[in-house]
């Protein structure tokens, strides 16, 4: 048996701690903590309480000791695009503004932004797809609402890389959570001074790019004082999807790799970009990935929908629906034959009033009947991912010509039986679902690689396989 490790996984809803060992060979998990995350409204604007998640951070590793779990090394991830700017004394300088926030809303249609750098530039040197909460729209936006933050500030972090400042003491820009930026070139793989300087943004404040594997080196002594023990922190794909993509098992080049939690993203592992104008056009991304690989993907709105949907059924209700529930009330509307799609690209969903008034509204727009029900709004939601999985497949193929002959789930995602079943009928393609825990098990095969436990990613993902259950799921109807 080797040292253990800690992924610190924090996604948009909540994070959790995960304990990774090799044994015989095999990688075993042991969930040691979670926490709940969530907005809050600061100043005006949707924000994360970064002091509370650091203090989760803290309760992660302290909890990892009172299991008898010490790890040898540490490694964060979290969601993409949002970070925090310190000054000169690395004080906060105002708060970390969530992407949920509508303050980029106008930005990037901006016609005095537009003249200064195209949407179709923008792409042609970043590959980084529109979203109205780009990084880079983010800073215009604050740099317009509050210009006196950016000339206070000294440093600019990612959310993992601040919690992985306080830690250590470090300051690092990790490259595949800057990539999603869309301030970095998608060719050279660093910050493009060029277009921040036309954005007129103060380059000084962006950290060198450091890649997953590196060290930032042991705990700060008062947090080793706090939970009576020392790691090495050591940087992994902080973007959650970055890390999730190494934990997918896929057996060949053919397949295409689904991320399925609060977000989904859909797409496929390269080894160079692809920023043509269809892909521009098809706003499909190019994040960067593990050992100088791309993530060509797209960004689907993903369970998100659904969360939102449960929160609200539950505050009318009083009761919780599981999950599971979830999922069989939407196998019982199925079965009595209801049946409506919404576009879960669309931006009415990104951060609605009511989630399930903003459904219940596409579909009556769309002449398709109103779900009222839990099933029927849950089948709603989990149809309309499905449909839209099948159009970014389709999508894949034209823009890569490429063929693929899988498509393979991880992340929470991958346990929702009906969704499963669902994306192998629209896909025409088999499904592979699991491991549940991909984006904590990316996070730690980077820390077990850097360890020697295995001699590279390859060799990790072959041992995803042989430890964790993967199911199959055929399609009623095969697409070859």
């Amino acid at each position: 048996m080797g040292e253990r490790h800690l992924a610190i996984d924090i996604g948009a809803s909540g994070g959790r701690a995960i304990v990774g060992e090799v044994v015989d060979g095999r990688m075993r998990l042991s969930e040691v903590h979670r926490f709940d995350n969530g907005l809050v409204r600061q100043g005006g604007h949707l924000c994360w309480d970064v002091d509370a998640l650091f203090e989760d951070v803290v309760a992660c590793l302290s909890t990892a000791r009172d299991r008898g779990l010490v790890p040898a090394t540490v490694g964060i991830d979290t969601w993409a695009v949002d970070y925090v700017l310190l000054d000169g004394r690395d004080q906060r300088v105002g708060e970390a503004v969530s992407y949920r926030d509508a303050r980029t809303a106008e930005v990037a249609h901006d016609l005095e932004l537009a003249s200064v750098l195209s949407f179709e530039e923008h792409y042609a040197r970043t590959g980084i797809q529109y979203q109205p909460f780009n990084t880079a729209y983010q800073l215009c936006a604050l740099k317009r609402e509050h210009p006196e933050q950016l000339s206070e500030a000294r440093s600019f972090l990612m959310i993992p890389d601040y919690l992985n400042f306080l830690l250590t003491g470090e300051k690092a820009n990790e490259y595949t959570n800057a990539s999603t930026t869309a301030l970095v070139g998608a060719v050279s793989r660093d910050w493009d001074d060029d277009l921040i300087a036309r954005l007129d943004l103060p380059r000084d404040i962006f950290q060198p790019l450091s890649v997953p594997g590196r060290s930032l080196g042991h705990l700060r002594p008062e947090i080793v004082h706090r939970i009576g023990f020392d790691a090495e922190v050591v940087l992994p794909a902080t973007h959650d999807t970055g890390s999730a993509w190494l934990a997918v098992p896929a057996k060949d080049e053919h397949a295409i790799y689904l991320s399925s939690g609060t977000w989904s993203l859909m797409g496929v592992e390269r080894t160079n970009p692809v920023c043509t104008p269809e892909s521009a056009k098809a706003n499909f991304t190019n994040e960067g990935g593990y050992g100088r690989s791309y993530r060509y993907l797209k960004n689907i709105m993903g369970l998100w929908m659904i969360q939102r949907v449960r929160d609200e059924l539950t505050d009318v209700t009083g009761e919780c629906l599981s999950w599971g529930e979830l999922v069989d009330a939407a196998q019982g509307a199925h079965a009595a034959g209801f049946h409506a799609i919404v576009d879960a690209d669309d931006e009415r969903f990104l951060a609605p009033a009511s989630m399930a008034d903003e459904v219940r509204h596409a579909c009556a727009e769309a002449g398709q009947p109103e779900p009222h029900t839990a099933g029927e709004l849950a089948l709603t939601v989990f149809d309309s991912l499905a449909a839209d999985y099948a159009c970014t497949v389709h999508a894949l193929e034209r823009l890569t010509g490429g063929q693929y002959t899988s498509v393979n789930v991880v992340g929470g995602g991958c346990n929702n039986a009906y969704l499963n079943q669902a994306t192998a009928d629209a896909c025409g393609l088999p499904v592979f679902a699991g491991p549940t825990e991909g984006t904590a098990l990316g996070n730690l095969m980077v820390q077990l690689v850097r360890a020697g436990e295995y001699a590279d990613i390859a060799s990790a993902r072959t041992a995803i396989r042989e430890s964790f259950d993967i199911k199959e799921v055929r399609p009623h109807e095969e697409r070859f």
